[in-house]
This record gives structure tokens, sequence and C-alpha cells, in this order.
């Protein structure tokens, strides 16, 4: 894993607390937040407490047989925040023994689901400084009957947050999208001047807020070649350029549109700060490419990097960038790179709120 640069967080050293959601059982999230909380580094840089279950959490330390122990709580003000210790906000679940590695269950989806709201609660009430969140199994927490695409939507609906927006972040790429969790083909019609010039505007202000005093930011187009002049679609001319153009007026450092295939080549050799994809898988693709590392041999990503950070919340939340990987849970071999690069920008986040 490469090297986290944590820093001081202010003149009195007080550390921010962050909640820690569990994730889904069925797959890695209990198994790398394990991992995490037995690294001396989280406790020199934050109060670390997780949102879950204690009997799930300690099935977790089992599996990785690390010298952990249990701090179950139902407050905030009980954690006693010592390595070696995980504070978990206890939350009940039915039988969690039923909840079996790799496979989606109501059980499962369920207690994901709970762990992220009760973290984004606890942030609302200012409990906590922030929130960092382990993946979830949409799958799962739909057949528990809660109807959400993501962690993004979860977010925006409980904190009311209307105009928000995902960036994904590692040392050389940061990707925001105009839209994330839709079809291809209703993502082409959001495609449109406002929406575009809003995602601008929310990349600006997130860079900013993780330390580009005066962010780069590259624009893709949405057809090949960027339309080509309009050879290939008229959304270039018709929305993204006007959006542009726009946001240069409001003093953002804004170029484009690029053809996407040209764009994160651009970015990832220092060109831009920031990139704004007009939809999931033009923005993604990239992304991981770039910080994701299989390993043939073990069969197994030897290291994952990215980290999903939600703009235009009244609360911090930052999150690990890859999935639940039911097809290695349960063995002990999941990477904790992505999660601790997650606490790692919700520390930047931190920084950033304390100096406005």
């Amino acid at each position: 894993m490469g090297k986290i640069e944590f820093q001081m967080i202010d003149s009195q050293n007080y550390l921010p607390i962050l909640a820690i959601t569990m994730g889904d059982p069925a797959g890695i999230g209990p198994e790398i937040a394990a991992k995490v909380f037995a690294m001396p580094e989280l406790y020199q840089q934050c109060r670390p407490l997780l949102t879950g279950n204690t009997q799930i959490m300690r099935k977790a330390i089992e599996l990785i047989n690390f010298k952990l122990k249990i701090n179950s709580i139902t407050n905030v003000k009980d954690a006693i925040f010592h390595y070696g210790t995980v504070d978990i906000i206890d939350l009940q679940v039915d039988n969690p023994d039923s909840i079996e590695y790799g496979k989606i269950s109501v059980s499962a989806g369920d207690i994901a689901f709970r762990s992220v709201i009760k973290a984004i609660e606890l942030a609302m009430a200012g409990e906590v400084d922030g929130t960092v969140t382990n993946p979830i199994n949409k799958g799962a927490i739909n057949a528990a009957g809660h109807h959400f695409s993501g962690h993004t939507e979860i977010y925006a609906h409980y904190t009311n947050s209307p105009k928000y927006a995902m960036l994904l972040a590692d040392e050389k790429i940061k990707v925001i999208h105009v839209s994330t969790h839709v079809s291809l083909r209703k993502a082409c019609d959001l495609v449109k001047k406002e929406r575009v010039l809003e995602t601008i505007c929310l990349l600006d202000a997130g860079l900013k807020m993780i330390g580009f005093d005066k962010p780069r930011i590259g624009v893709a187009g949405l057809n090949p070649h960027a339309g080509d002049s309009g050879l290939f679609g008229d959304e270039e001319e018709l929305e993204i350029v006007p959006a542009i153009k726009s946001a240069k007026a409001k003093g953002i450092d804004a170029e484009g549109p690029f053809p996407p295939d040209t764009l994160f080549a651009l970015a990832r050799g220092g060109r831009f700060d920031g990139c704004v994809a007009m939809y999931h898988d033009q923005g993604h693709i990239p992304f991981k490419l770039a910080g994701f590392e299989w390993d043939e041999e073990s069969g197994s990503m030897k290291s994952v990097r990215g980290v999903n950070i939600t703009l235009g919340l009244p609360i911090i939340r930052t999150s690990v960038d890859h999935g639940t990987a039911f097809e290695i849970a349960g063995k002990g071999i999941a990477s904790p790179d992505a999660l601790m690069y997650a606490v790692g920008y919700a520390l930047k986040l931190y920084r950033s709120e304390l100096k406005k």
C-alpha cells in the first residue's frame, strides 16, 4: 500500500471522531475494517468507531487472527478510543450466523443499510466529525426493502441534499460524474447545461477542499471524438460547451470538451487536477485502471487505492471505491488499502472545514 500522508489536525491536537461503517457482512467490509482498526496509525490521527454488529465483527476479527477487543456501545460517549479495542455502535441482527460469505441476503442488506444510516445520524447530530463507508451490495439492500441505487443516493436523501455528485480520487486522477447510477440511455438524456455546470462547480469546490488552490479542470465530451463538430452528436455544442463557458465566467479554470480517450491520459500526466465525466463508466473505467492492481498468482486484487467522496453534503463522507468482492469474502486476503485512503481523505476534508 502507498503511504498515506497524514498531518496534525490543529494546534490543540484534537483528534476528529470518524464513524466507519461495517459494510455488507457477506462481503469484505468487516474484514478490511478489522485490518484498518489494527493499524496504530489510525488512532494516531483520529478517534475511530464502527457502526455495525458486534457478533459479525467478532467473526471478522477471528478470520484475520488479529488481537483486537470489542467495546460494544450504544452511544458515542461510551467509546474509549484505545488502540487494540474496536468501539462499535452495536446494531442488532436477527440470527447473524445465517449470513453466509458471498451470498446476497435480506439480513445482510438490512444491517449494511442500517449501519450507513446510523453513521449519517451521528454526523448530522454533530456526534462525529465525519463518516467513512465500506462497500454495500445494492441488490441486498433493495431486497431488504431499502430502495436506493447506492451510497451516494442514500446520503443525499438522508441529508436532504439536492445538489450532489460523486468524486473519485487517487494520487493522479480525480474524477466527478454528471450522472452515476442510471442506465446509459438515461445518462445521455441527463447531459444538460445546468447539470454539467453544477458538476464543474462541485468539482472546483471539492478540489479546493482537498488542497488544490487553483484547480485545473478538464471536461469530457459525451460522444466519440467529443462529437467531432456535430458529426457524431450535438450534445457537446448544445450543452457541454455552454456549461464550460458559464464556468469560465465564474472564474473556474475549465477546458473542453475533450475526447474521453484523451482526457484521462492528460490528467494522469498532470495537465489537469480533476476531470468531469459525463456518466458512470466513462469515469470509473480509467480511474480503476489507474488504481486497481490485479495479482494473477493469488487470484485477487493486490491493491485497490480509489476513494469515493460525496460532494454537496452538509457532512463529510468518503468511501472505498470497490465493491463487496463476494468472490474473496471470508478468505482473509482482502486489501485494506482503499479504506485507509478513505480515512486519509476524510481527514483532509475535516482540515479544510477547520480553515473556513
